[in-house]
């Protein structure tokens, strides 16, 4: 009895100090901004949900339609074609633009004098907007024997290309369209992760005799790794929600085989002002980019920490 006495009263002088140092003022300031915090950001999240089980064109009241968007996009037969153009995209970013901003930040950490001069050169496309380096690059992929890119393998006596006119070609030229642009900004995040790895590491391995590519493979790689795996899950992710650059160089062409899932929501919405299939196929993504991520968390948590 005694010593609940002293814990009621030990509680109640906790809350009196919390009360006197201004812990009632920093609530009431904070909800405000926590409430609108919600209200952005949580907000769309809910109000998108509610709508993928509505049919809703934004102009007529909304019907409540269960899961008939669910349905619906599901058995699109365009799906199956955008979820493999989707795939592909994701698989060649990995593939050849993941290792492109790792290299540029190890180049860049090992210059002494002109790394400064290289590291403005790799973030220069990050700087160009998204839609004039497109227009710039299709430019580029002018499928003629003058285009700039057929002009200068013209040279070693290959192609013409029909790059984006190719159902073969157009997705690999918008991946290294797309890596070009998004290798600077990714490269500084890694630069930025080197200069927390310890220099006596480097020092030791050069006494050991460790070459250029011995300590960055043994030195390097594994005190960035945690970094890596995060940035790659970022890519990835990024990779599965890719828009801009199939809308602006083929719209979904040559024959499809450049839609993507984002751009199949984009018609659904503003082609065929149907916005609850467009909400419905936006949630499925989300749904898989979640699973994704907690499997991809539980496959690296061991390499990332050890």
């Amino acid at each position: 009895m005694f010593q609940t006495t002293n814990q009621t009263r030990s509680g109640t002088r906790s809350l009196l100090t919390w009360y006197r140092s201004g812990g009632l003022s920093a609530v009431l300031f904070a909800v405000p901004l926590v409430l609108t915090f919600l209200y952005f950001s949580w907000g769309p999240i809910l109000r998108g949900l509610v709508l993928s089980f509505q049919k809703n064109n934004l102009v007529a009241a909304p019907e409540w339609v269960g899961m008939a968007n669910f349905s619906y996009v599901l058995t699109d037969p365009q799906l199956p074609q955008a979820a493999l153009n989707t795939l592909y995209f994701a698989a060649l970013a990995l593939l050849f633009g993941f290792p492109v901003p790792l290299f540029l930040a190890v180049f860049v950490s090992e210059l002494r004098t002109t790394g400064w001069l290289y590291n403005v050169l790799s973030y220069l496309p990050a700087v160009v907007p998204p839609v004039a380096a497109i227009l710039l690059w299709t430019f580029f992929y002018d499928p003629s024997a003058s285009g700039v890119f057929n002009s200068i393998l013209g040279w070693f006596g290959i192609g013409p290309f029909a790059w984006l006119n190719s159902q073969s070609l157009a997705m690999p030229a918008i991946v290294l369209e797309a890596t070009w642009a998004g290798a600077g900004a990714t490269s500084i995040i890694y630069l930025a992760a080197l200069t927390g790895v310890r220099t006596e590491l480097y020092e030791a391995a050069e006494l050991d005799g460790a070459g250029i590519w011995s300590r960055i493979w043994h030195v390097t790689l594994p005190q960035i790794r945690g970094i890596i795996f995060i940035m790659m899950l970022l890519q990835l992710i990024g990779t599965f929600q890719v828009f801009t650059e199939p809308f602006l160089f083929t719209g979904g062409g040559p024959n499809n085989a450049t839609t993507t899932i984002l751009l199949l929501i984009y018609r659904y919405a503003f082609v065929n002002g149907d916005f609850g299939a467009a909400t419905a196929l936006s949630v499925l993504l989300a749904g898989v980019l979640c699973l994704l991520s907690v499997v991809y968390h539980f496959v690296t948590r061991r390499w990332s920490t050890t």
